[in-house]
């Protein structure tokens, strides 16, 4: 899933910087024109068909990337078919564009979190998973993971007896040589329990996300009430008096950025508040607070600025992973008790 969702954005991001590139070209003529919406219903289709055909991990890697591109071709034109003159530029698509990815990324957590999965469940993860024995493609990490589900099947049933001696036998993938990718991870790993070490970690913390708030809520209020008034007007004593008449007659997406703002702002002070007491639920306010930009403020400010919005978007999206990785290692850092594997999907 995070594959689909990645390739689908960014085709649609490869699709309007193309368009943009080469003065948005048409396919067809004479009184034809074929819109790449089709495109991305034939991707769509070849992902089904990958699917449908093939058993092993890779047929499921090659048609979430597939159905991702074909699903991002097919909504980037959305704008056609919400308006009556088929308006391709019609200014809320973006944001709609940008709706319809969290409404499908909110859709699959909900589906893979919370859930109590059954021993027969676990059971038929385990025979998905072994199919790798007989591709000769298993690693040890997945024979591991197999053996996990196993644990968390019937022992009465015949079939987990069976797989498990499989596993001891079949022949396993020799491991890989670490990637560039898992260096720098581990490196950064260390780097972090380096820092974190010390006194000030967490006052640097607070004052990061305290300056980020700041730096946003300026950034609001200049887009909201001095954005069109000219150098002029802003320095004029009267500014005061026309930042009030604009107070008046915001529109309802004004009022929701700042509502947005105001309760990304709020995470932030909570995580602020927990950071002596607990540093994970520190983190976890702070990282709610990024949630709550990228969920409310990046909808509204795709549907005012169009696509520059998203460089806000990709620093959302950085701190988060940053700050994923390091409720992972402090939450490391602590005995845990697992009960269970996570099943892949």
């Amino acid at each position: 899933m995070e594959r689909f969702l990645v390739a689908a954005v960014a085709s649609v991001l490869a699709i309007r910087v193309f368009l943009r590139l080469t003065g948005y070209p048409q396919i067809g003529g004479s009184g034809l024109h074929i819109a790449h919406m089709l495109w991305g219903g034939i991707l769509m289709l070849a992902s089904i068909i990958i699917l449908l055909s093939f058993l092993n991990s890779a047929a499921h890697w090659w048609a979430a990337v597939t159905g991702g591109v074909g699903f991002g071709t097919f909504i980037d034109e959305v704008g056609k078919f919400v308006t009556s003159d088929h308006n391709y530029f019609f200014q809320p698509a973006v944001s709609m564009i940008y709706v319809t990815f969290i409404l499908i990324f909110l859709a699959v957590r909900s589906i893979h979190r919370g859930q109590t999965y059954s021993r027969e469940e676990y059971l038929g993860n385990a025979l998905k998973q072994a199919e790798e024995v007989v591709l000769h493609d298993l690693d040890e990490e997945e024979r591991l993971r197999v053996m996990a589900y196993l644990e968390l099947s019937d022992p009465h049933n015949p079939l987990v007896a069976a797989i498990k001696f499989a596993l001891t036998v079949a022949p396993l993938r020799p491991p890989a040589p670490p990637s560039l990718f898992g260096r720098a991870k581990r490196l950064l790993q260390r780097f972090y329990y380096y820092v974190a070490g010390f006194w000030w970690f967490p006052f640097l913390v607070i004052a990061f996300f305290i300056g980020q708030l700041i730096i946003k809520l300026i950034y609001v209020f200049i887009i909201i009430f001095f954005i069109g008034l000219g150098w002029e007007q802003i320095l004029s004593v009267r500014v005061i008096g026309r930042i009030a008449e604009r107070m008046v007659n915001l529109s309802f997406v004004d009022w929701a950025e700042i509502v947005s703002w105001l309760l990304s702002g709020m995470c932030v002070f909570c995580g602020v508040a927990l950071m002596r007491r607990s540093r994970v639920s520190a983190l976890e306010w702070f990282k709610r607070s990024i949630f709550v930009s990228i969920l409310l403020t990046q909808v509204f400010a795709f549907y005012k600025e169009q696509f520059s919005a998203l460089l806000g978007l990709f620093f959302n999206i950085a701190i988060l992973a940053v700050l994923h990785f390091v409720i992972k290692r402090e939450r490391a850092a602590r005995p845990l008790t697992i009960t269970a594997p996570p099943i892949e999907s």
